[in-house]
């Protein structure tokens, strides 16, 4: 079969024969099939690249007779890869999942899965294949670069997430083995020896019989969930009780007493009837987690030894991602993250409505507070910002809704870069159901959900990702509220459905102005998001209204990534949208299409003055700008070799080329960046040196890297030049067009400078 794929992309290559495509291939192995005869299929796609792969790896002599050049194996890997978008982003992602542990929140729809971290259910994707591994960072990130490599994708580029519970609630110990452990997967990469690593490792889990398998652990969990299911016992006790957290681990949100005690053991021991013969008391279990603990610590030593292994590694980190509350995020906090080298923090906002957070037990006003300062803070450590924001939460209404996260997107104080989007669902065995029970909350129907998201959607900037709408919660976990797993194919439906009738139909989208909160109108804040009059928007909104039929009704970043398609570079243009946050004004650099789609970005931070002044401790200095984020598109392509798409193709080198112009326009005279441990070795070649917990690059004077750009190809300062204009500024951004360099004022945070086609290498 591999013989005969490889005979028919010779002649396509040689112009003798059509391109193989998906139902060419389909084709082919049905006549294969036909041939062999038999009960079933013989030939199956998903077999054909493990198989390619062992023979590649395990038989040089059989594999050599095939006579494949790196060419042909490109186009084979590309033909017989298996869901080809988990790579189109232009990373290989892998998230991982931390131990069960005390919560020190008390979220009232937060689900109680004692297999599992707070929040998170043990049918989930991710966590399945955690519980699978016994929750090691090393056997979960081996177990997904083997399943990736085997799928056909490269691994040579991998950002790690870190999901569960919140990363700094676990002991110092445990956060530096764990960090140690994902790197050092990496850095042993994919092949036979790593699979020996992996295998003795799990050998050792189950020796101390903790249990691995779906039914033997529903069966070790089943009594202490029946108790958090009947009152009997907290998340928190259960959890204690099951895995011997103690010192060191957070209180019991309810006020419950710490501790594994005896009371909480005989109440998740009793009854037992539902656990299943052979399954481990809640002492035993304890005990064995208790003797893993022992070997799960590392020290600082062990964590950066790894880290300088995995610069030259063959599976190289390119982001470090973990989760965290608005509240817990300090100076040190971020400099510890740093050193373990995370480059993103996930964030749990959930709303900026007091009174939502207060009914949901997530809050108050202090918590909107926190989260403000949280944002500064994480930008002005140069991290990527990424928030939690849910719909249909206790208290809350699809007008207010859409007014909340308007104000999420607008306000400086927030702005994040990222947003995971969704809407709140009922699941057993939460406080939330008492709620449900009494009539006090039930979830938005289908219409009024789709019709709040795709406002959301549309009112989002072009600086920002909606990375997903819904979680990973099986539909059976769920007893009330959305179950269809295809929300945002519905979203981007309804968006297409309208677009015949924008601009009218697209203000009214939400509930219309009239159903809007008060300050939350066109989403302008009022009187504009930083102060502006409201009669300095009156000028423009003729403009903006004829912007409108031609601009796309939505903006974000997700919705514009050419994933893994091909691309003119000469057609690509860079645009650089300017912005503002209460601590530094944003330069967004972007790589588009005609079309708008987007092929790379990079996010310049210039940090403000008083800032810097009103948060000590930070990394950064008057006169140093932050690159916090670089990144292109296309399928992946491995290290040092150009292959489909635009990865390595010089595109993010002249992303860091234009942004230490702007650095330098702006008055800076040096730019830090926060890389991964796995770009160390690539912005070295781009003229960094490392610094710290980051790398630096020194500026001569202002225009540096001008000479590279004709003069002829500045960017002109015009509003008829600023593709998306109109749709920048609805989301909030009420500046005009800058020039490069120009700072917006306090009063006009947007703006949006656009290199002309040709700049710089045909932009």
């Amino acid at each position: 079969m591999i013989a005969d794929i490889l005979a028919r992309l010779r002649a396509e290559a040689a112009g003798e024969a059509p391109a193989l495509d998906g139902r060419g291939l389909a084709r082919l192995l049905d006549e294969h099939n036909r041939r062999a005869g038999g009960p079933g299929r013989r030939y199956v796609k998903k077999a054909l690249l493990p198989f390619y792969l062992r023979v590649r790896d395990e038989e040089p002599d059989r594999w050599r007779a095939w006579d494949v050049d790196a060419a042909l194996e490109e186009r084979l890997l590309a033909l017989l890869r298996m869901k080809p978008r988990r790579t189109a982003s232009g990373v290989a992602t892998v998230t991982v999942i931390t131990k069960p542990w005390p919560c020190a929140g008390r979220c009232l729809y937060c689900p109680n899965d004692v297999r599992m971290p707070k929040s998170y259910l043990a049918d989930e994707p991710a966590c399945q294949r955690a519980e699978r591994a016994f929750f090691d960072p090393y056997l979960q990130v081996h177990a997904r670069l083997r399943t990736l490599a085997q799928m056909g994708h490269p691994t040579d580029k991998v950002e790690l997430i870190v999901l569960g519970g919140t990363w700094s609630d676990y002991p110092e110990g445990y956060r530096l083995w764990f960090a140690a452990e994902l790197f050092r997967a990496l850095d042993d990469g994919v092949g036979p020896a790593a699979d020996a690593r992996a295998a003795e490792r799990r050998a050792r889990y189950e020796e101390l019989g903790i249990p691995a398998e779906r039914d033997a652990c529903a069966a070790a969990a089943a009594g202490a969930q029946r108790a958090v299911a009947e009152g009997r016992l907290s998340y928190n006790q259960a959890v204690r009780a099951l895995y011997g957290a103690g010192a060191g681990a957070p209180g019991d949100a309810d006020g419950a007493p710490g501790g594994a005690t005896a009371g909480a053991c005989s109440a998740v021991d009793a009854p037992r009837a539902d656990a299943g013969a052979g399954a481990p008391s809640a002492g035993e279990l304890a005990a064995r987690w208790a003797r893993a603990a022992a070997f799960q610590a590392a020290t600082w030593d062990d964590v950066e030894a790894a880290q300088r292994a995995n610069e030259q590694a063959a599976c190289r980190c390119v982001g470090l991602v973990v989760e965290t509350r608005p509240e817990l995020v300090d100076a040190p906090a971020l400099a510890d993250l740093r050193r373990l080298g995370c480059t993103k923090a996930q964030v749990g906002v959930q709303s900026l409505d007091p009174a939502v957070l207060a009914a949901s037990g997530r809050g108050d006003a202090s918590t909107v507070d926190a989260v403000a300062r949280a944002f500064a803070l994480l930008r002005l450590f140069g991290f990527k910002v990424h928030a939690h924001f849910m719909a249909n939460l206790p208290g809350a209404t699809p007008a207010a809704d859409a007014g909340d996260y308007r104000r999420l997107v607008s306000d400086p104080r927030f702005l994040p870069d990222e947003v995971k989007l969704y809407p709140c669902v009922l699941t057993a065995g939460t406080p939330l159901a008492a709620l449900h029970a009494a009539g006090e909350w039930a979830p938005y129907d289908e219409d009024v959900l789709v019709r709040l998201l795709a406002a959301d959607l549309r009112a989002t900037p072009p600086w920002t990702r909606v990375s997903r709408m819904i979680r990973d919660i099986s539909s059976h976990d769920i007893v009330a509220g959305n179950r269809k797993t295809n929300l945002r194919q519905l979203v981007e439906r309804r968006i297409a459905e309208e677009a015949a009738g924008r601009p009218g139909d697209a203000a009214a989208e939400g509930g219309g102005a009239s159903d809007r909160p008060a300050g939350a109108q066109a989403g302008a804040g009022g009187g504009g998001v930083c102060g502006r009059p409201a009669g300095a928007q009156a000028g423009a909104a003729a403009a903006r209204g004829r912007a409108a039929a031609d601009a796309p009704l939505v903006r974000e970043i997700r919705s514009r990534e050419i994933a893994g398609d091909e691309v003119d570079e000469a057609a690509l243009r860079l645009e650089v949208i300017a912005y503002a946050t209460a601590a530094s004004d944003e330069r967004f650099l972007q790589w588009v299409t005609p079309e708008g789609r987007i092929a790379g970005f990079l996010r310049l931070s210039l940090p403000r003055p008083e800032a810097l002044a009103a948060h000590p401790g930070v990394p950064v200095g008057p006169g140093e700008a932050m690159i916090r984020e670089l990144h292109v598109y296309g399928r992946t392509s491995p290290i040092a070799r150009v292959a489909a798409g635009v990865q390595h193709r010089g595109l993010g080198r002249r992303l860091v080329e234009e942004a230490c112009v702007l650095a330098a326009e702006a008055g800076c005279r040096a730019v830090l960046v926060i890389s991964a441990v796995g770009t160390r070795a690539y912005y070295r070649g781009l003229g960094f040196r490392d610094a710290g917990l980051y790398q630096r690059r020194d500026l001569a004077a202002a225009g540096e890297g001008a000479p590279d750009r004709p003069a002829a190809a500045q960017p002109q300062p015009t509003v008829d030049g600023c593709a998306g204009d109109a749709d920048m500024r609805a989301a909030g951004a009420t500046g005009g067009c800058a020039g490069r360099g120009a700072v917006p004022s306090a009063g006009a945070p947007g703006g949006h400078a656009v290199a002309a086609p040709g700049a710089r290498g045909a932009r």
